[in-house]
C-alpha cells in the first residue's frame, strides 16, 4: 500500500506541473480564453471508532475500527471551437479503499468514495461535454477562469444547452457552501440532496443533455440523463427515450442588502427497471422467505422526488444553507444513497476574522429517513445496496459533522473532518458512530 501512495503521487506531481505550466501560457485574447487546464487531486484518510452492536448484517457497518482511503485526480481541458462554444474532456484517476466495503449507512462518510475503484489505481473518462450559450442581452457578467469554465464574458439573459457525458451535479442543485467533498462538507448526504437518486454510474457520470434560460435574477433548467443497466453499476443503458433520469429546477436570486442569497426548487423523475420494497414483502409473505429486491426486478418503474435549496450570505466571509427532500420511496436506490426523505443545514465561515483568510470553518447537520416500505423491507431481514443489518430498530439516521480548512501553501488545503452519526443504517440499536478524517486537496 505504501507504495502505491508513493506511485500515486508521483504521477499526481508529474500531472500537476504539466497542468499548471500549461495553463500559465495558455494564449488569451480581450480577457476571453480560447482553451485552459485545470487539474485536481484529493487524497482523503478516514478512520472509524468501534461502537457498540448487539447484531450485525451483511451489509451493516462494521462495529470494529476501521480505516479508508480515496484518492482522486482529475485534469480538466477546455477549449473554445467557436464563439460562445465551449467543449470539455476530463480524465480522471481514482484509487481507494472504502469503510465496511461502502456499506452500512445512508449518508456515506466520505462522498468521495464512489468514484474510486479498489486500491488498484484507474483511470477513465469522466467528462466529455459541449456547452453552447446563446446571449439574448442585458447586462454583461464576467466569468473567471475555473475546472469546466472558461474565462469571459456572457450575457445575464442567455440560453444555455449542455449536452454529453457529465455529473447531473454538475448543473442542478449547486449551493455555494456545501456541495463539494472535495473541498468542503465531507458526507454524501451533505454534498447534494440526501434523497436525490440522480442518473450516475457508479463514479457518478452519465450522458445526457441540460437546457438552462437565465433571466435577471432567476434561472430555469431542465435535463435528461440515461441511468446505469443495473442498480449503482458502471455499464449505462444508452435507451435514453425509455430508461431516464429528468430533473427541473427553478432557481430564485435576490439580495439581502448587499449580501446574496438563492433559492432552488427541484423535481426530478426516474423511470427504469426497478424493484418495489412492497413486491419483495408480498412475494416474501407468499413463499415463506426473506425478501429479496433483485427476485422482483422485473418491470419498468417510476420514482418521484422533489426538493428545495436555500442559500444566503450573512456577511462577507460567511453563509447558511439549507436543503429538504422528499422523494417516494416504493423503489430501491437506484444510483445514489438509501436515503428516502432528507434535510440539511449549515454553514461555513472564512478565516478572515481571525487573519486566515483562505482557511474555512463548516459547522452541518444532517437527518435521513426511510419510506415505509423501504423500513419494513429492512426490518424483515431484507439486504439492499446499501444496508442490510438483518433486523431494524428504526430511527431516523442523524449526521453531525465539523471540518476546517486549512490553506497550507497556494492551490493546497489540509482539512480535518469530524463527523458523529447517530442510529448508523437508520438502526437505534447500533452505534452511534464517530469518523476522524484528514484530507489533502491541491488544484492548479
Amino acid at each position: 500500500m505504501q507504495m502505491n501512495n508513493k506511485m500515486t503521487a508521483a504521477r499526481l506531481l508529474a500531472l500537476g506541473v504539466t497542468a499548471a505550466t500549461l495553463a500559465m501560457t495558455k494564449a488569451v485574447a480581450a480577457d476571453t480564453e480560447s482553451w485552459n487546464a485545470k487539474f485536481q487531486s484529493t487524497y482523503v484518510w478516514q478512520v472509524k471508532r468501534p461502537f457498540n452492536a448487539p447484531y450485525s448484517g451483511p451489509n451493516s457497518l462494521s462495529s470494529g475500527r476501521e480505516k479508508s482511503y480515496s484518492f482522486t485526480a482529475t485534469a480538466a481541458l477546455g477549449f473554445r471551437p467557436w464563439k460562445d462554444g465551449e467543449l470539455y474532456f476530463d480524465p480522471e484517476a481514482t484509487q481507494g479503499v472504502p469503510l465496511s466495503h461502502l456499506a452500512g449507512l445512508g449518508g456515506l462518510s466520505n462522498g468521495e468514495i464512489a468514484r474510486t475503484a479498489g486500491s488498484t489505481l484507474t483511470v477513465y473518462r469522466a467528462r466529455l461535454f459541449l456547452r453552447q450559450t446563446w446571449g439574448m442581452g442585458g447586462s454583461a457578467e464576467s466569468v473567471e477562469s475555473a475546472a469546466n469554465q472558461l474565462a469571459g464574458s456572457v450575457d445575464s439573459q442567455r440560453w444555455v444547452l449542455t449536452a454529453g457525458n457529465l455529473s447531473v451535479s454538475d448543473i442542478f442543485d449547486n449551493n455555494a457552501y456545501s456541495h463539494d467533498p472535495r473541498t468542503q462538507f465531507l458526507n454524501s448526504a451533505l454534498a447534494t440532496y440526501g434523497a436525490y437518486d440522480y442518473a450516475a454510474d457508479a463514479h457518478g457520470y452519465t450522458w445526457g443533455a441540460a437546457l438552462e434560460y437565465y433571466g435577471q435574477g432567476w434561472a430555469l433548467r431542465a435535463g435528461r440523463f440515461i441511468q446505469p443497466r443495473e442498480p449503482n453499476q458502471l455499464a449505462l443503458d444508452p435507451r435514453i427515450f425509455r430508461h431516464y433520469g429528468d430533473q427541473v429546477e427553478l432557481e430564485r436570486g435576490w439580495q439581502w442588502g448587499d449580501r446574496p442569497g438563492k433559492l432552488r426548487l427541484l423535481a426530478y423523475r426516474n423511470r427504469t427497471l426497478m424493484s418495489r420494497y412492497r413486491d419483495a414483502l408480498d412475494l416474501a409473505a407468499a413463499t415463506a422467505t426473506t425478501p429479496d429486491i433483485n427476485a422482483v426486478r422485473n418491470g419498468e418503474q417510476i420514482k418521484r422526488g422533489i426538493g428545495l435549496n436555500l442559500e444566503q450570505a450573512v456577511s462577507a466571509n460567511a453563509g447558511l444553507f439549507s436543503r429538504a427532500m422528499w422523494a417516494d420511496g416504493r423503489t430501491e436506490t437506484y444510483a445514489f444513497t438509501e436515503i428516502d426523505r432528507s434535510f440539511s443545514a449549515g454553514g461555513v465561515v472564512k478565516g478572515a476574522a481571525w487573519g486566515r483568510g483562505d482557511d474555512t470553518l463548516g459547522l452541518a447537520v444532517a437527518v435521513n429517513a426511510l419510506s415505509k416500505d423501504h423500513r419494513n423491507y429492512l426490518a424483515a431481514g431484507g439486504i439492499g445496496f446499501f444496508l442490510g443489518d438483518g433486523a431494524l430498530n428504526y430511527r431516523p439516521e442523524s449526521i453531525l459533522e465539523a471540518f476546517y480548512n486549512l490553506a497550507a501553501i497556494k492551490g493546497g488545503w489540509v482539512t480535518l473532518d469530524w463527523q458523529h452519526i447517530r442510529n448508523p443504517g437508520y438502526n437505534a440499536d447500533r452505534g452511534p458512530a464517530n469518523f476522524i478524517s484528514l484530507r489533502l486537496h491541491a488544484e492548479f
